[in-house]
């Protein structure tokens, strides 16, 4: 075996950000990822999404390529799709078609706004998704304009990686007796339920309804970065007291009677104005230096170019090397079914028709 998903074998239709960020994932840990792309698109063997994939050429517009790919969804689990809500009926490719070929198909759909609600229709981006569920406005310094965390929230962790959730949620149902599905995966919904515990904060009186004024969100001394003398910068998150103590004790500032009420918002922006002015006496390195052994929550802010080279980085080889392109290697990490090195995308190499009678004859050879 090679991966905990060795035996599964899922198609993908061919798309942009979270759905072939929820195929990576699967390939990675061991399913079979056929990606179905239009004749005249490029193989991306550089596109480290792209991975560990065979490459079909389709033209679903075409009536004969409709029906090869029908007979493709026939020999898989499951099917990834990320067009607008009603593009794959309108080219025949819908769940009520795909589902009657094949009982126990899980037909995951990756939009931004999901198949239902006002929106559904309408165009937009990680941005717009996160928007309105209120995970966008989470992120920002008090007083300034929310500030997008890239598009990791909406496309990859509240998209892609929670339809890698639901396919695999849906598998275990047919495994257990159950039929195929539609899983509806939207980036609103998605992002929405990384803020849970914030909702629970909130109920509680510890979160304040307001950008840059909480523990987690840059309002307190804490849990910030700071510039250091050389215009890098590191992170601290000591949160707990003990992890505060030793913070203090590491900036010289325990006998401070500034910093006596840890969680006094009120004294947070004197505390934090001072630390910045002790940060700002030495390089980003020199600081991970003296907080090398202090366990005290604390990191260097490192560039994409840098983190390859980190010690603990290097130990536990979490980047990795494909097709000439450094990137993150496969997550989680099995203990009993570790997962294979991830490949560059690969065509399929021979003609459409005979890949797919190939599938046809292992899937009717299953027990």
């Amino acid at each position: 075996m090679s991966g905990p998903l060795h035996g599964l074998r899922i198609v993908e239709v061919a798309g942009l950000g979270p759905g072939p960020f929820a195929a990576m994932m699967l390939a990675d840990h061991g399913a079979e990822v056929i990606r179905v792309q239009h004749p005249d698109a490029p193989v991306e063997t550089r596109d480290p999404l792209l991975r560990s994939r065979t490459i079909l050429s389709l033209d679903l517009k075409k009536q004969e390529d409709r029906e090869q790919f029908r007979r493709l969804c026939r020999c898989c689990d499951a099917l990834i799709e990320g067009f607008r809500p009603g593009v794959m009926e309108r080219l025949g490719l819908g769940p009520e078609v795909l589902l009657l070929d094949n009982p126990k198909l899980v037909y995951g759909r990756m939009t931004g706004w999901g198949q239902t609600g006002p929106l559904a229709a309408t165009a937009g981006h990680d941005i717009n998704y996160i928007a309105i569920s209120g995970a966008l406005g989470l992120c920002g310094r008090k007083d300034e304009k929310p500030t997008p965390p890239v598009n990791l929230v909406g496309d990859f962790g509240g998209g892609g990686m929670l339809m890698a959730f639901g396919i695999l949620a849906a598998l275990m149902a047919v495994r257990n007796g159950a039929g195929g599905q539609v899983i509806d995966a939207a980036m609103t919904d998605g992002s929405a339920l990384l803020t849970s515990m914030m909702w629970g904060f909130k109920a509680s009186g510890f979160w304040m309804d307001q950008r840059g004024v909480n523990v987690l969100d840059t309002g307190a001394p804490f849990y910030e970065t700071y510039a250091t003398a050389d215009g890098q910068y590191i992170a601290i998150g000591a949160i707990e007291p003990q992890f505060y103590a030793r913070l203090l004790e590491c900036t010289g500032l325990s006998d401070d009677p500034l910093f006596s009420a840890q969680m006094s918002p009120a004294d947070w922006p004197a505390q934090k104005a001072r630390l910045a002015e002790v940060f700002a006496t030495r390089t980003r390195d020199e600081w991970a230096q003296v907080f090398e052994t202090a366990d005290a929550c604390f990191a260097p802010v490192l560039s994409m170019g840098e983190t390859p080279a980190h010690p603990h980085n290097r130990a536990r080889q979490t980047y990795i090397e494909v097709a000439g392109v450094t990137q993150p290697a496969p997550a989680p990490r099995f203990s009993a079914t570790p997962s294979a090195h991830p490949n560059p995308p690969q065509p399929a190499g021979t003609d459409v028709s005979d890949f797919i009678r190939t599938l046809e004859e292992q899937r009717r050879e299953r027990p």
